[in-house]
């Protein structure tokens, strides 16, 4: 209302308005004595009705814009807050491995237009394809949804580490569906991804682990794969274990204890490279490893296997 007020101080007075009216006395229309001022105001704008609502629509056309901005701004404010309180409970069924709670919490925003919700989803939708009562029919549809997601996710936001990690990880799993060449070129495309995530995050144990898992795959690829990978491309993806040793052990230094399956390969990495005693430390520790996950539960039990074999050999 205070600009209103101010815009019709500059409307045109009536004829007899009050001293200080910015248009000169005289009838609308007149040509007699105005001498100079022979056009009036009113004739030079026209009728003063229709420019006084003219200003008046103006006023309120803008009041109107800057109610909408207001507005605009508040629901801005109200949508984030929203995925904010999305993501805390999200995060809170993570930690408590309601995989498939979770996953029906976030498949509500799958529409959604942001990067931390989508790369969740897509985390959620693997959790939920990796469950041991889930068809494989379902798998796999579940694998290609979360690739959709992570997709999304990096597309809304590059910048993402999460969103890049993720994306590596649903490549991957797609690749199981696709065949040997499309998984050998995906890897090249896959390690970008986890080097992009460990750029955009060095204090992310998990991107530095799945790395590590990058390079004791490639370095343990049967012969026959490699053989195809030769025929394939020209340089094919390759690695050693001493890499792979280099990237578990970084995890760990970042987050002691993170993860059981870093343990584990640490232990299988050793073995790989003849270092019984230190396979044996790793490995133990994996078996002990509190186990929350039924991937845990898979990890104690191979853990313990591969130290009894040590016994037996012994």
């Amino acid at each position: 209302m205070a600009l209103a007020a101010r815009l019709w101080r500059f409307l045109p007075l009536r004829r007899g308005a009050a001293p200080g009216s910015r248009v000169p006395a005289g009838t609308s229309g007149s040509r007699g004595h105005c001498g100079p001022c022979r056009f009036s105001g009113f004739e030079v704008m026209g009728n003063p009705g229709t420019f006084k609502r003219s200003l008046l629509l103006s006023a309120l056309s803008y009041l109107g814009f800057e109610t909408y901005q207001v507005i605009s701004q508040a629901a801005v404010v109200h949508a984030t807050a929203k995925v904010e309180e999305i993501l805390e409970q999200a995060d809170y069924l993570y930690e408590s491995g309601e995989t498939e709670k979770l996953y029906q919490l976030l498949a509500q925003y799958k529409e959604s237009e942001d990067a931390e919700l989508l790369w969740r989803l897509a985390r959620a939708s693997r959790d939920v394809a990796q469950l041991s009562r889930t068809s494989e029919e379902e798998k796999k549809l579940l694998v290609y949804e979360a690739l959709e997601y992570a997709k999304r996710a990096l597309e809304k936001n590059e910048s993402n580490f999460a969103a890049h990690k993720w994306y590596a990880i649903c490549l991957s799993d797609v690749g199981d569906y696709e065949g040997i060449k499309v998984k050998i070129a995906n890897a090249y495309i896959i390690k970008e991804h986890f080097e992009k995530a460990i750029d955009l995050n060095p204090k992310d144990a998990t991107s530095i682990h799945l790395m590590g898992i990058w390079c004791y795959t490639f370095a343990e690829m049967p012969w026959y794969q490699r053989r195809i990978a030769e025929m394939l491309f020209a340089s094919p993806p390759s690695s050693t274990y001493e890499e792979a040793l280099v990237y578990f052990h970084r995890a760990e230094q970042v987050d002691p204890n993170f993860y059981s399956k870093n343990l584990f390969l640490l232990g299988k990495t050793y073995l790989k490279l003849h270092n019984k005693k230190l396979a044996a430390l790793w490995l133990t520790k994996a078996r002990d490893y509190p186990a929350h996950t039924e991937e845990d539960k898979q990890i104690q039990t191979e853990a313990a296997q591969l130290l009894t074999s040590f016994s037996d050999k012994n």
